[in-house]
């Protein structure tokens, strides 16, 4: 795929790219944006060095992608409901996403995807790593394909939020969703379950369920499917959460690591 107004470098060939060549804090162009929309296609997850963004001009990046949605799990900015601020520190007892994820899975329409913006980094440390749920399906054999298509599972969020909120008395969302989606874009099949919200495989035991999301789990961590951002001040990712997990490192306790993340409505799988 060429490109006019952007540079694209692939960090891996399976997944993940570098984007040159563009301001994400001044108004865009509609190639500028199409552009960045092909190569995310593309890549699945990519890449910003050098930006500096106002948290109305995150908003407005966010929006020519799609709606902004609010976060079903936690509270946005109070005067930016739809920015939610990531944050770790000396004092942190826990980090956002440390565990193989991909966003908001149990909310009826999971996010088409996220874009996270971190000014401030540690000297070392804080990676975040990707994995393409399009490169873990390709790898299963056929006959695993063959068992696969077809079943769905429960994708619930309240043990992920209600320890985090003991006291917030609310409703968590809980859905059910497709093992195997095909992308709405691209077309092509994925996986489409994860650690950190599925639950159990619908309609077969409870071993079997166990078991079979014990083995996805294991082979969609693989390393053959992942790429490893390290992060420097002022950096972008913009990842599409169909068909990625992530996972944030937290190796630089008590160093911080601060900043904002928008996300983007998507649409129910299929």
């Amino acid at each position: 795929m060429s490109y006019d107004t952007i540079e694209v470098k692939p960090v891996t060939r399976r997944i993940g790219a570098e984007i040159f060549g563009v301001d994400l804090g001044k108004a865009l162009s509609n190639r500028q944006v199409q552009e960045i929309h092909d190569a995310l296609i593309a890549h699945q997850v990519i890449f910003f060095r050098d930006q500096q963004m106002s948290h109305e001009a995150h908003k407005a990046l966010g929006r020519h992608f799609g709606p902004l949605a609010i976060h079903s799990g936690v509270p946005g900015l109070p005067d930016h409901p739809e920015i939610v601020a990531i944050h770790a520190d000396a004092q942190s007892k826990f980090v956002a996403g440390e565990s193989w994820h991909s966003d908001l899975t149990a909310d009826a329409e999971p996010p088409l995807g996220s874009i996270l913006y971190i000014p401030t980094v540690p000297e070392a440390g804080g990676d975040t790593v990707f994995a393409s749920m399009y490169a873990a399906y390709d790898a299963l054999s056929d006959r695993m394909k063959a068992y696969l298509e077809g079943l769905t599972a429960v994708h619930d969020a309240d043990h992920v939020y209600r320890p985090l909120f003991p006291d917030v008395d609310r409703k968590y969302p809980c859905s059910t969703h497709p093992v195997i989606r095909t992308h709405p874009v691209s077309g092509r099949k994925l996986i489409f379950v994860n650690p950190s919200y599925t639950t159990n495989i619908v309609g077969v035991a409870k071993a079997e369920s166990a078991a079979i999301l014990s083995y996805l789990y294991q082979h969609c961590g693989s390393p053959d499917f992942q790429c490893r951002f390290r992060w420097r001040p002022n950096s972008v990712a913009f990842w599409d959460n169909r068909c990625t997990w992530h996972q944030a490192i937290w190796d630089y306790f008590p160093d911080t690591r601060s900043g904002y993340r928008v996300t983007i409505a998507g649409d129910k799988p299929f």
